[in-house]
């Protein structure tokens, strides 16, 4: 793969060698007993930064999305949600699989759906033959908008909907971390209006494993038992989570650069005529955009022929995403095969 510029996903990047150094001398215990000492001070560290009473090291994004969406309901609850986000489109069905509830999915736009979408979509109480509305969820940054910022305002009213009709209110924050350096509101900001958030160490901030879930004591009591009963419990799980307490030790502020770095493509593809993109929607480190005289897989297959490698973004659109093991010369070479092709 060292033959590719690799813009696939930020889930493809390597662990530095100080971060490799880190999990070489992790402290390790057993974490099912609670006593890895590199597992608990990740977790109080997270907990801290997030600004909630206890948080969760689990192995993926996905294993805390459903954690949380398990523990705040139960079989034939609802979820609302918009449309794009990654528990109904990425999460391979996992909410009726294993907890037996079902998504209520909006049409938002860039990823934000508004408090009076959310409130015609709340079921009655009275409806005894509806499902129950348990839990209104968003995602920031917001991966298939091409990673658009959740407004705070908005974030904070649709707090307030939610309290007003007793839900829960779940934050898939994978990416927070993003949205907090470009828009910077600190993490824990974000974090306050939730009752629930899932974070993960393995994207932008460079891990090779791992998420936080994060919420009360009480919650995340809850959560340590599911994922034991879903074969969670990682023992000497510390040599990972040195990983994950590095990269939120050091690794935040630099994705700075992954930002200015996908403003560089979007200048690009900006003035493409070829292409078609939402620049406003380019406000971290994802870019979507759509091709206008190939295909999806022969623009995928041209590119990487020259050396780049992309993804699929929605069905007609192609993916880049920026990170830290892509240099800004490597870039520039990638605005060269991206012109190559599709000019």
């Amino acid at each position: 793969m060292e033959k590719y510029i690799d813009l696939r996903s930020d889930t493809v990047t390597q662990p530095s060698l100080e971060m490799r150094k880190a999990m070489f001398g992790a402290e390790v215990g057993d974490d099912v007993f609670q006593e890895d000492p590199t597992v608990n001070e990740l977790q109080d560290y997270a907990a801290d930064i997030l600004g909630k009473e206890a948080s969760l090291f689990v192995s993926s994004g996905v294993m805390g999305n459903q954690l949380c969406l398990n523990v705040l309901t139960d079989p034939g609850d609802e979820v609302i949600c918009e449309k794009d986000c990654h528990i109904f489109n990425y999460e391979s069905g996992s909410p009726a699989k294993l907890s037996g509830i079902q998504l209520y999915p909006l049409d938002g736009k860039m990823g934000v759906i508004t408090p009076s979408q959310v409130e015609s979509a709340i079921r009655p109480l009275s409806a005894y033959y509806m499902p129950r509305t348990k839990v209104l969820e968003i995602e920031n940054t917001h991966n298939r908008a091409g990673g658009t910022i959740q407004p705070l305002d908005n974030i904070i009213e649709l707090g307030k909907l939610a309290a007003k009709y007793n839900l829960h209110y779940h934050l898939d924050g994978a990416r927070i971390w993003n949205a907090s350096v470009a828009s910077g509101i600190p993490v824990k900001e974000y974090a306050k209006y939730f009752d629930t958030v899932s974070c993960c160490l393995s994207k932008g901030l460079g891990a090779p494993v791992g998420s936080i879930i994060a919420g009360s004591k009480d919650f995340i009591k809850e959560a340590f038992r599911i994922r034991k009963s879903w074969g969670g419990g990682m023992r000497q799980v510390g040599i990972l989570a040195a990983a994950g307490l590095y990269a939120l030790k050091n690794n935040i502020n630099r994705l700075e650069e992954d930002h200015r770095k996908a403003k560089m493509l979007s200048d690009l593809l900006g003035g493409m005529k070829s292409i078609e993109i939402n620049l406003d929607a380019v406000q971290t480190n994802i870019l979507i955009f759509k091709p206008l005289k190939l295909t999806v897989n022969d623009a995928l297959l041209k590119c990487k022929e020259q050396g780049l490698l992309l993804s699929v973004g929605n069905t007609d659109s192609l993916r880049a995403i920026t990170h830290m093991d892509v240099s800004f010369a490597q870039i520039e070479k990638a605005l060269k095969i991206i012109y190559n092709v599709f000019e």
